[in-house]
């Protein structure tokens, strides 16, 4: 099932030319280019706060967005560059590339972990490890899954669920070509320090030997 797409709120930048960007900046904007899907480019300008939020919340150049430019169609977009100030990091223009729906993108995709309560490792004590909350992955743009899922039922501690255990989407995979881990089921600390004080004992014994008679 496809995600939703977060939207993206750009308005149309009517002048180009380094003096209509910098304008756009004086007036608190961050000027932009949308490009490719046989269309002529479209200069934008977005809000600087906006901008700078989403770049914080990281992901932005892996992020799909539904573009929204006032007397414009909306469009599915991705980042390609995000030009930034030398000295003071911050955004001074962003490339945005159109994307079909047939177009293929790397993008991260979250994890959700299902039935713990029927996990008996978990029921023991055992603590879920999550090693990758999100995958990423090369998805068809018109059919990107909202999350990927994995069944926990059954799992004991010392299990551990790698990315060839999820079913995923048609026409999709894995960015890295190995079978990853996802997650696994470890011991309790309590357990896992009564096992380490345990071995410790064991290797402290030294056993008895026999005395040889004269």
């Amino acid at each position: 099932m496809a995600g939703e797409i977060p939207d993206l709120v750009a308005l149309e930048r009517t002048g180009t030319g380094k003096g209509a960007a910098r304008q756009a900046r004086r007036d608190g904007m961050v000027p932009g280019i949308v490009f490719g899907g046989e269309k002529e480019p479209l200069p934008i300008q977005l809000q600087f706060n906006e901008l700078f939020k989403r770049l914080k919340q990281g992901r932005f150049k892996s992020t799909l967005f539904n573009l929204k430019v006032e007397g414009h169609d909306d469009v599915r977009v991705i980042c390609r560059d995000v030009q930034r100030d030398v000295v003071k990091d911050l955004p001074t223009h962003v490339d945005f590339m159109r994307l079909r729906r047939t177009t293929k993108v790397n993008l991260f995709i979250p994890v959700e972990f299902l039935n713990e309560g029927a996990a008996p490792g978990i029921k023991r004590g055992g603590v879920l490890t999550v090693v990758r909350p999100e995958v990423e992955l090369v998805v068809t743009a018109g059919d990107i899954p909202e999350k990927l899922t994995v069944d926990l039922t059954g799992l004991n501690i010392g299990d551990t669920v790698t990315i060839s255990d999820i079913t995923l989407p048609e026409g999709t995979k894995p960015t890295i070509d190995r079978d990853f881990v996802i997650a696994n089921i470890s011991a309790p600390s309590g357990l896992r320090s009564s096992d380490n004080e345990e071995g410790e004992a064991e290797a402290d014994e030294v056993p008895a030997t026999e005395q040889s008679e004269d």
